[in-house]
């Protein structure tokens, strides 16, 4: 049988201290732990191992044992007297300590390199308990989505969840839902949910912040003589005067006609709009010669 090098499987240095080696064994046991990973065959192998390492290297006299003879470990069985009849004083009962959360996890094989070296079994048999897997989600929204708070039903792992999507929220911008990942092993908390809003491009609106901008066509007449003019924006329609001479590229600015500011109710950002003024086409001889007649004015 072939001798197990247990902090390589634990992934620390010979010298690490009892806190290392417990941190190391609940980051690994948790990553590759049977309810975590259903079916996975490999992820169960790789736990016996840890859970294996962690019985050892865990518990002072068993890793002073493993220390003592490592790859010798055929003379383990001589170590074994020599210590009883230099501790028989020392101790009383059994000489396996109780690791409490760091305790290995009960029903898990071992090899036989271990069942040759300690006899088999010993120590706590308590499992520890570890928070379920986080999930990931994507959830897509136009903007004029955003404008509003609402209601919105997303399935996640086959299961329909109904949220709340605030006003405001921006792209990208992520949104942790408590104790909707995974379930948790042994009884421990289930995982949490961490939704990432995307919002797509609008081809009318463009967004800055909570500034919303807008470039809307003013036909000559209009901006040349002045009038009134309908908008459209994220809360509606909007009636607009233009002044008479309004030149190309005025921007107008709407307070409080953007975008609702994120977790602040009643507060929003402007709306900004640009004239883009259409010169006519397609003119009748009579229209082209009431132009010339201005041009000479």
């Amino acid at each position: 049988m072939a001798f197990i090098d247990y902090y390589s499987v634990l992934e620390v240095d010979k010298k690490a201290t009892t806190d290392d080696i417990k941190k190391a064994y609940r980051k690994l046991a948790r990553k590759y732990h049977p309810d975590l990973n259903p079916d996975d065959a490999e992820a169960n192998k790789k736990f016996q191992q840890i859970n294996e390492a962690n019985e050892v290297l865990s518990d002072p006299e068993k890793r002073k044992k493993y220390d003592a003879y490592g790859e010798n470990w055929q003379h383990a069985e001589e170590y074994e007297k020599a210590r009883q009849s230099q501790s028989q004083s020392q101790y009383s009962g059994s000489s396996y300590s109780n690791f409490g959360d760091d305790a290995s996890f009960g029903n898990a094989d071992f090899s036989d390199f271990f069942e040759s070296m300690f006899g088999g079994r010993r120590g706590n048999s308590r499992q520890s308990s570890f928070k379920g897997q986080d999930y990931n989600a994507e959830l897509h929204l136009k903007l004029q989505d955003i404008a509003k708070t609402h209601k919105q039903t997303i399935t996640v792992n086959g299961k329909n969840l109904r949220i709340t999507v605030p006003a405001g929220i921006a792209d990208g911008q992520v949104i942790k839902l408590k104790g909707h990942g995974g379930p948790g092993a042994n009884n421990g908390p289930a995982g949490d949910l961490y939704i990432t809003f995307r919002i797509e491009e609008d081809a009318e609106y463009k967004r800055l912040n909570n500034d919303i901008y807008k470039t809307v066509s003013l036909d000559l007449f209009t901006a040349v003589l002045g009038g009134e003019i309908t908008v459209d924006t994220l809360d509606g329609k909007v009636k607009l005067k233009v002044p008479p001479e309004t030149q190309n590229g005025t921007k107008v600015r709407l307070k409080n006609k953007g975008m609702a500011v994120y977790k602040k109710e009643g507060s929003f950002g402007d709306l900004i709009i640009t004239y883009d003024i259409k010169i006519p086409t397609n003119l009748s001889d009579k229209q082209k010669e009431a132009f010339r007649e201005l041009s000479k004015l």
